[in-house]
């Protein structure tokens, strides 16, 4: 934030924050994200005198759509660049080209990324043997550290940078995050798969459940398998994952 920009109190960034977390609260088909954004930005809108506040309030709640982590980037940027009393066609603008680089950006580092190395994370804690409530906790207490911090991060990032937030996007974290990430989920893969399998075999309800488990499981991997070869359009090994996670899930419930 440069000298010369207006400061966002305290409580008003708490109050965007908190907002945030409800982004998707009044999604709809006509506006998508828009009323969201609206809604988190509007106590930072609050600042601005009567007239330009309604005026930028209408304007933010117009139609919106990216990644939920990331439109703290969007209300933050977007809030900086109403009180730097940027015109509003260039912020109509600016809002337009926000969209596509925040949705794809947040589907590679949290949907793609880091929220299958939470899952994996949990399945090692799983397979290390501890009890439910110890792997419920590491994928929860993990995850959501994760985007909390994200959305921190990109409010302050926004209001600090507005209209040229383009440059925190082209950080490191973005351009090789998930490559970094991917790698680190392939490495847990390695160790989660075998130790839950291990785990989920081991206390199988009955001798002739083990050959059941590993049967259905070899087939899920092939079938994923199959799936990859299918133009990529489909990753095999997280459906895999998933109905893996459903057998740890039968299992732990079945036996505590």
């Amino acid at each position: 934030m440069t000298e010369t920009q207006q400061p966002i109190p305290k409580r008003t960034w708490l109050a965007m924050f908190g907002r945030l977390l409800a982004v998707q609260g009044s999604w709809n088909y006509e506006l998508l994200m828009g009323n969201g954004i609206a809604f988190a930005a509007e106590p930072g809108l609050r600042l601005l005198p009567e007239p330009e506040y309604r005026e930028a309030l209408a304007r933010e709640g117009r139609y919106f759509n990216c990644h939920p982590y990331l439109a703290s980037v969007a209300v933050g940027s977007l809030v900086r660049a109403e009180l730097d009393h940027v015109p509003g066609a260039k912020i109509e603008r600016f809002r337009t080209a926000l969209c596509g680089p925040l949705g794809s950006v947040g589907d590679r580092l949290i949907w793609a990324g880091w929220l299958p190395v939470c899952s994996l994370l949990a399945l090692v804690v799983f397979g290390a043997g501890a009890p439910a409530w110890v792997v419920v906790t590491v994928f929860l207490g993990m995850y959501n550290a994760g985007h909390l911090t994200l959305r921190a991060w990109g409010l302050s990032t926004g209001l600090s940078s507005g209209m040229h937030v383009a440059k925190a996007l082209a950080g490191p974290v973005f351009r090789r995050g998930p490559d970094v990430i991917a790698r680190a989920g392939a490495l847990l893969a390695g160790v989660a798969i075998p130790a839950a399998l291990a785990r989920v075999v081991r206390h199988g309800p009955a001798p002739g459940s083990a050959l059941l488990y590993v049967v259905v499981v070899a087939g899920v991997l092939v079938g994923g398998v199959l799936l990859v070869r299918m133009h990529g359009r489909v990753d095999g090994w997280r459906i895999a994952l998933v109905v893996l996670a459903a057998f740890v899930l039968y299992a732990v419930l079945r036996h505590g």
